[in-house]
């Protein structure tokens, strides 16, 4: 028999404590809503990222008040160096009004319980070691009103219920809790998986992200081959460098291939004084999926919202996802806080169903370019021609690194903010 406990009731049950659901507790929480956030693992625990974080992820951040400075452990950047076609150019983040002018750099390990720590001291009650099962759903309405969970460590567990007339899915790419909400994947939007790992290196201090358009296995004279995907390198000032490389479902190699043994091989043709050899690995190969373009819909339904990597948000662009996990909890927060203040349940309603409409306004015209973008780099003559080419213009590459990092200011800004809003705009919300 679960317990079902007075303080286990709650206006809204956040899943899972990552970025996006720990700033979603966070906004809920400082708006003065009392909100559940239930944690399956324990603090700190590891999840797989490139771990650098550009400023649109950096203005979330000093959103929800976070200490940013390098004297809490932040490593700041200048910009992104981008590599390919036999030509290095390194881009400083652009001057905006809308973002700062610098990313972060933080590892995924402590990065994610800060957020979960912010959203704790703004009031929300943080539940660690809580795996969440099956949804509680009302059999009149079909709506979900709260759910199952099992609390404690292994061998420990006791079964609890959790009630709020609002739950959040952020659960990340595997998200049961949508699945057993009837909200499946969808085929026609694009897919990625990232794998990376860590080595001991002298460049742990480069204030730039590193990013490499071309991947080469060079393992002898005549024996060079391009290898699909693109690669990064970001220094994690702490002596140690983060290593990895992101592949699309477009790509022809998709499901043919090893990615750890692609990063091996990627790794072993780089300079020896790098570091990044297999005696200088200071943890395993992790990978992970990226779920992008908005590849889970509806985003709201029957009192279930998603935001982050459970509603597919990561950029097709570039594979960030980071930020747009904390730009749509922020969303989400704010659509329930406003949902919340209504006085009848069709008012409620009303409100909440135009968080779908509110994340297709944001980003759905710029997914639907990342997806055509997807499609073109899948082909490896046009990756090469755009590296060969394109990266020998600075001018056509600073346009390319804000287009890649949806970093422009949404009203006045350049000629170049203009031409890529104006091309958001007109593209399908799909």
């Amino acid at each position: 028999m679960a317990e079902s406990l007075t303080d286990n009731t709650a206006d809204v049950i956040v899943v899972g404590a990552g970025p996006a659901g720990s700033t979603t507790a966070y906004h809920l929480a400082k708006a003065g809503l009392d909100v559940l956030l239930l944690e399956k693992t324990e603090f700190p625990r590891e999840k797989v990222c490139g771990d650098g974080l550009t400023p649109r992820a950096v203005k979330q951040l000093v959103a929800m008040g976070i200490d940013i400075s390098e004297e809490a452990g932040w490593l700041r950047n200048k910009g992104l160096r981008i590599i390919g076609g036999g030509v290095r150019l390194q881009l400083d983040w652009p001057d905006l009004a809308s973002f700062p002018d610098y990313g972060l750099v933080r590892k995924r390990d402590d990065f994610d319980e800060q957020l979960a720590r912010q959203a704790q001291k703004a009031g929300a009650r943080l539940y660690e070691r809580c795996n969440v099962g099956a949804p509680i759903v009302d059999d009149r309405t079909g709506r979900i009103t709260g759910v199952h969970a099992k609390l404690g460590d292994a061998g420990h567990k006791r079964e609890v219920t959790f009630h709020a007339p609002l739950v959040v899915a952020a659960d990340g790419n595997s998200t049961r809790l949508s699945l057993a909400m009837g909200l499946h994947r969808r085929e026609d939007r694009p897919m990625g998986v990232a794998v990376r790992t860590y080595f001991t290196s002298p460049r742990h201090d480069d204030d730039y992200l590193e990013s490499w358009l071309e991947l080469w296995d060079r393992r002898g004279p005549g024996e060079d081959r391009l290898l699909p995907g693109y690669g990064w390198i970001f220094g994690m000032g702490d002596g140690t460098s983060n290593v990895g490389l992101g592949v699309l479902n477009t790509s022809d190699s998709f499901k043919e291939l090893d990615w750890r043994e692609v990063l091996k091989a990627w790794c072993a043709s780089m300079p020896e004084d790098w570091g990044y050899t297999p005696e200088n690995m200071t943890g395993p190969i992790r990978g992970a999926a990226l779920p992008m373009a908005f590849n889970r819909q509806p985003h709201y339904t029957r009192g279930l919202l998603l935001v982050g990597d459970a509603g597919g948000l990561v950029n097709p662009f570039n594979g960030e996802g980071i930020a747009y996990a904390m730009e749509s909890g922020q969303i989400a927060a704010d659509v329930i806080v406003q949902a919340h203040a209504r006085s009848t349940p069709a008012g409620r309603e009303m409100a909440l169903q135009r968080y779908p409409r509110v994340l297709k306004d944001t980003y759905g015209g710029y997914y639907t370019l990342g997806r055509a973008f997807v499609k073109l780099i899948g082909n490896p003559k046009v990756m090469k021609i755009a590296t060969q080419r394109g990266l020998t213009h600075p001018l056509l590459m600073k346009f390319t690194l804000k287009l890649l990092a949806n970093l422009t200011d949404p009203t006045g800004g350049d000629a170049m903010d203009r031409v890529i809003n104006g091309l958001s705009k007109v593209a399908p919300k799909a």
